[in-house]
């Protein structure tokens, strides 16, 4: 029988909306987008927490292709991103598509109808020719198996599920995490708590953040000469690449870059707090980029504050009342905020579970052997699977490059299919081993191996030890690999 569905993509950020798209484009209008939440925007739905904003420039964290010149700031507001991606929705009449409220259980291949069946929670399975898994990087929320915990008795609120009826005014409250949402969240819990103990594990690497209004008369040279907001976003990438990009991936060539980077974090925290041991409890131990780096200008001044508190002793339990550390000290709170991060290498890659040829299971095999995804997109043994999410991916700083690509590579792969009369594509071996290989290789240069990181606790690395989910190319290079793979790579029936 012939499949409901040309596509089922999973996820309505901006990822599936890319992909959504790219399908469209091909003329591919049979598509459904199944969404856990009750809404569209992904990341920027699901977060709400004070600071909420994004941490690389505005004019590139956007698709190039629907520029928005009415961003208000240089680093827009969560909400701004939000009203952005409801924008998108909007322009390209992606609404149609999108079920929300349906969460996906797993995904199993039919190698005799050449199909995909996809279970969603509490209703009926769909079937489509092609699967294609927009779940993000980070959609798995991390919660912390701390001793006690069941026991407080205060309010716990993750970041990931902020509950804004909830007034912390005069609060005595904690925050486990100091990642990147911490970095912006804190400085918000600090004014409106009495008292506010930040438990840190990791330190972070911090840099000053440039972060304008932007004017009324720019966004209006932006609207009416979309050119000069090209330019700008053109200038932003290539400098954030050439700093940032370079002294991470190209660690071993560019090591001066990556010390100067971290040099610039230094003299940001030096400027910023007076107290030698509080610098030294802040400054991390391990080299710039193991770990995710962010921008900040109020981080760092709201430990001068005398209700706020770092404690950087490890925590032994959780009583009704409070947090116990190994050093034998208790903060008595009411409140307990856990910015603890998200689970990738556990429960992210994938998000669901995945069963291709011969019920190969895709979580187990990459858990089992190395994570890998021939150009970051497909695997072999997964016909007419595409993981938008995937190990070797992330290209750039703004994962809208990354989405930007990938959607070359939809458009380049299916257009092929199309083009042959087919209906089945799959990656063949070889050229996904010789991808892994030249991802491996090219590795090799960057911090994650060249560099410190055993201090770092950061989630680069998977079980196997492997930086495996940026891809260590340029962006260029990314985006004309997508234009130019070799169509033979894939084998088509």
């Amino acid at each position: 029988m012939a499949p409901q569905y040309d596509a089922v993509i999973v996820g309505a950020g901006f990822g599936g909306m890319g992909a959504a798209i790219a399908l469209k484009q091909l003329g591919l209008d049979n598509i459904v987008i199944l969404e856990r939440e009750d809404d569209l925007g992904g990341t920027w739905h699901v977060n709400r927490y004070p600071g909420l904003a994004v941490d690389i420039a505005s004019v590139t964290y956007s698709y190039s292709f629907e520029p928005n010149p009415h961003w208000s700031r240089l680093f827009a507001p969560g909400a701004e991103l939000k009203k952005y991606a409801e924008h998108v929705a909007d322009k390209y009449d992606l609404r149609k598509y999108m079920r929300f409220g349906a969460v996906v259980g797993g995904a199993v291949w039919d190698d005799e109808a050449q199909q995909w069946t996809v279970s969603i929670a509490d209703q009926e399975p769909v079937t489509a020719r092609y699967i294609l898994t927009a779940t993000g990087f980070l959609s798995q929320p991390h919660t912390p198996e701390i001793p006690g915990i069941d026991t407080f008795q205060g309010k716990i609120i993750h970041t990931t599920n902020w509950d804004d009826s909830y007034d912390l005014t005069g609060k005595k409250a904690a925050i486990i995490g100091t990642g990147a949402t911490a970095v912006q969240l804190i400085p918000k819990l600090a004014d409106r708590v009495s008292e506010l103990t930040v438990f840190q594990r990791t330190p972070i690497w911090v840099t000053p953040k440039v972060d304008t209004p932007i004017p009324k008369t720019v966004q209006a040279l932006f609207k009416r000469i979309p050119a000069t907001q090209r330019a700008a976003r053109f200038v932003n990438t290539a400098l954030l690449e050439a700093l940032m990009v370079s002294a991470v991936l190209h660690f071993r060539q560019a090591r001066v870059l990556n010390e100067i980077a971290a040099g610039a974090a230094k003299l940001h925290l030096r400027a910023q707090v007076k107290d030698a041991e509080l610098r030294r409890k802040l400054t991390p131990d391990y080299d710039f980029g193991c770990k995710r780096p962010t921008f900040s200008n109020e981080y760092f001044t709201t430990f001068n504050k005398p209700h706020v508190h770092l404690q950087t002793s490890t925590i032994e339990r959780i009583e009704p009342d409070g947090i116990v550390t190994a050093d034998g000290s208790k903060a008595e709170i009411d409140t307990l905020v856990l910015a603890t991060g998200f689970n990738l290498w556990d429960v992210n890659f994938p998000a669901i579970e995945v069963l291709g040829r011969n019920g190969r299971n895709l979580g187990k095999w990459w858990r089992d052997n190395r994570f890998q995804a021939f150009e970051g997109i497909t695997v072999p043994q997964f016909p007419n699977f595409m993981t938008l999410a995937s190990p070797y991916s992330y290209s750039g700083l703004s994962y809208f490059t990354t989405i930007e690509v990938q959607m070359k590579h939809i458009k380049r792969l299916l257009g092929e299919v199309k083009r042959r009369g087919a209906t089945t594509f799959e990656v063949k071996q070889e050229a996904n081993d010789a991808f892994l290989d030249r991802m491996t290789e090219k590795l090799g240069d960057s911090v994650f191996y060249r560099g410190s990181c055993q201090g770092s606790r950061s989630y680069y690395f998977n079980q196997h030890g492997e930086a495996a989910i940026l891809r260590p190319t340029s962006t260029i290079a990314a985006h004309r690999e997508a234009e130019r793979f070799p169509l033979d790579s894939y084998t088509y029936s």
